[in-house]
């Protein structure tokens, strides 16, 4: 008799011993996951005010508790973009690809990790990808094709968007930049006024090809306002200095100087693609695209980039 009333007393308490071992355990997990949550919402609250040092010591403590969680890996990634940190933004976002390979949200990311870069044909072959999941999506694969310089696939790309009657603002601005690139720009006639040093640069740069003198160049010929020879030569040079937003901006100020306001539109769009952190060069593009609208009539538009503009002059 003692001896089963022993074996239900040590019965009754090794029940209680594993029951307080799995609340233990559950409050344990219960205190970890709210952790987790905490530095989660931390690193989103220092990313949202920029602070992209401190939103990685967050994830930092996150990735501790859990290190293969997809949303913190993007978030890395994210954050070091921000920091033009590119080798750690693209290796976070190759480890949250693996995980979810067909995800838009990340495949998308992962252009803007590779265009960071200039690694134009690795974008390309990830927005393809994209085009599988989303065939909507072609309108960011014909810019890629351009800012790569592969304009005959551009256009044929375009050629078939518009077949499907998918065309947006924006392919169109797309469709008059090429159309404005293979025409033939019109012999101009030399001015007087401060040419001897314009004429100087020119067989200088006929020499170098040196993008500091085509820069001068244009720099001299806008402040003689020839505009013509501006619109020219900055054509020319975009094909030797296809990544060079000071061309795309002195075209596009050209083409509103000579009253071509959409076909500056499209070289400005396309232009302001290529800068990075020059928030000076930024507002300028900002001006001329808020003088083009303003010159076609379009009065929402034209407040919208002179607001812009203001602000980064701020």
């Amino acid at each position: 008799m003692r001896t089963r009333n022993l074996h239900r007393v040590i019965a009754v308490g090794m029940l209680f011993i594993s029951g307080l071992s799995y609340a233990q355990k559950i409050n344990t997990e219960e205190e970890n996951s709210l952790k987790f949550q905490t530095h989660f919402f931390e690193a989103l609250k220092q990313k949202a005010i920029k602070n992209y040092g401190k939103a990685i010591e967050s994830l930092e403590l996150c990735q501790e508790m859990d290190s293969v969680n997809m949303p913190v890996l993007f978030e890395f990634s994210k954050n070091h973009l921000e920091l033009n940190n590119y080798f750690e933004a693209e290796l976070f976002i190759d480890k949250a690809l693996k995980f979810e390979a067909e995800n838009r949200y990340l495949l998308h990311h992962k252009v803007a990790v590779l265009k960071a870069q200039r690694n134009f044909n690795k974008a390309i072959d990830v927005q393809k990808k994209i085009l599988k999941l989303q065939p909507k999506e072609s309108e960011e694969l014909v810019f890629l094709y351009i800012q790569n310089q592969n304009f005959v696939e551009a256009e044929a790309l375009i050629a078939k968007i518009d077949e499907n009657a998918m065309a947006t603002l924006r392919l169109k601005s797309f469709k008059r930049f090429l159309e404005n690139r293979n025409e033939v720009p019109e012999k101009t006639v030399e001015i007087s006024i401060g040419n001897a040093d314009i004429e100087t640069l020119k067989k200088a740069y006929a020499q170098n090809k040196d993008f500091k003198t085509v820069k001068e160049i244009l720099d001299n010929e806008a402040a003689g306002e020839l505009f013509e020879q501006v619109y020219a030569d900055s054509k020319e040079a975009l094909e030797l200095f296809p990544e060079q937003p000071f061309l795309y901006k002195m075209n596009g100020l050209a083409l509103n100087k000579l009253g071509k306001y959409n076909e500056a539109i499209a070289v400005l769009s396309i232009g302001i693609d290529f800068v990075i952190d020059n928030s000076t060069m930024e507002a300028d593009f900002y001006e001329q695209l808020s003088i083009s609208y303003e010159k076609l009539g379009n009065k929402s538009e034209a407040l919208k980039y002179k607001q812009r503009a203001i602000a980064l002059r701020k």
